[in-house]
C-alpha cells in the first residue's frame, strides 16, 4: 500500500482500501497546555505521528487526527481548547459510524491525552455491542519506557513527552524556558477523590522533570512506542470480530 493518510486518498482509493481491509487507525489528542517549552497541540501530533509510522509499517489507514479533548482541567492555561466528555465521545462516535459505513469494523485509537480515556472505554463497550471492535492505545503507559526514563520525566509535559516534540518537531520546542516543578500535594490526596485542576497540582504546567529532555531520547521513545503499536494492529488483526 502506498498512501496510508485516509485525508489524502481519493474516494476510488478509499472504495479499494476498504474493499480490502475492515481496519482504520484514529489518532485524538488535545490542544491544552504542556508547559513553557511545549507546543499546545502536543497530544494530538504526537499521536498523528505514531499513528502514520504504524499505519506506513502495517498499511492500515490513518484517519485525520481530533485536535480538541477533554482538557477543562487545564483551562488556566491559555490557549486550551477543551469540550464536554459527553460531547467528545459522541464525536468520535460519529466517526466510527461513518467508518463502519465504509466498512471499518475495527478500529485502533492512538490516544494522545489521559483526559480522553475514560470516555474512550465507555464508548468503546457500547460499540462492542454492535459488531466494532475499538481498542485505545496510549503511549505513556508502556513499560519499556520505564528503562528509558525516570518516573519524575514520565508526568505531564515532562521529560519524556518534550523529547518527543524535539523528536517530531523540535521547531516548536523552546528548552531555554523549560522548568521542574515537584507536583504540590492536596490535603485529600490520602483520603479520597478531589475534582482538582491542573493550577492545583503545578503553576508551570509541568509535572516533574523536563528538563533533561533530548531529540535522542525520543527517538528511542518514538521507536518503542511504534513497535508496540504496531504489535497491537498486528493483534487486532486477527482477531475474530464475529466471535466478540
Amino acid at each position: 500500500m502506498g498512501e496510508v493518510r485516509l485525508a489524502y486518498m481519493s474516494w476510488r482509493a478509499a472504495a479499494d482500501y476498504f474493499s480490502r481491509s475492515d481496519i482504520v487507525l484514529l489518532p485524538v489528542g488535545s490542544t491544552e497546555q504542556h508547559g513553557p517549552q511545549n507546543p499546545l497541540g502536543t497530544d494530538h501530533l504526537i499521536a498523528y505521528a505514531l499513528a502514520l509510522e504504524a499505519g506506513r509499517r502495517t498499511g492500515v489507514a490513518v484517519l485525520p487526527p481530533v485536535p480538541f479533548g477533554v482538557s477543562a482541567h487545564h483551562s488556566a492555561f491559555p490557549g486550551t481548547v477543551w469540550i464536554r466528555e459527553d460531547v467528545f465521545k459522541e464525536y468520535v462516535r460519529g466517526i466510527v459510524h461513518s467508518v463502519k459505513k465504509n466498512g471499518a469494523r475495527r478500529i485502533v485509537v492512538v490516544n494522545g491525552h489521559g483526559g480522553n480515556l475514560s470516555a474512550l472505554l465507555s464508548l468503546a463497550r457500547e460499540l462492542r455491542g454492535e459488531g466494532i471492535l475499538m481498542v485505545v492505545f496510549q503511549w505513556w503507559t508502556l513499560p519499556q519506557l520505564d528503562k528509558l526514563f525516570a518516573r519524575e520525566e514520565l508526568g505531564h509535559a515532562g521529560s519524556a513527552e518534550t523529547s518527543l516534540n524535539l523528536f517530531l518537531h523540535g521547531e516548536a520546542v523552546d528548552m531555554s524556558v523549560a522548568v521542574d516543578e515537584e507536583p504540590a500535594r492536596l490535603p485529600t490526596d490520602s483520603l479520597g477523590y478531589f475534582p482538582e485542576l491542573t493550577h492545583d497540582r503545578t503553576r508551570s504546567g509541568v509535572f516533574g522533570v523536563s528538563k533533561t529532555a533530548s531529540r535522542e531520547r525520543g527517538a528511542q521513545a518514538f521507536e518503542i512506542a511504534v513497535n508496540a503499536l504496531v504489535k497491537l494492529i498486528e493483534g487486532v488483526k486477527s482477531l475474530d470480530v464475529n466471535a466478540l
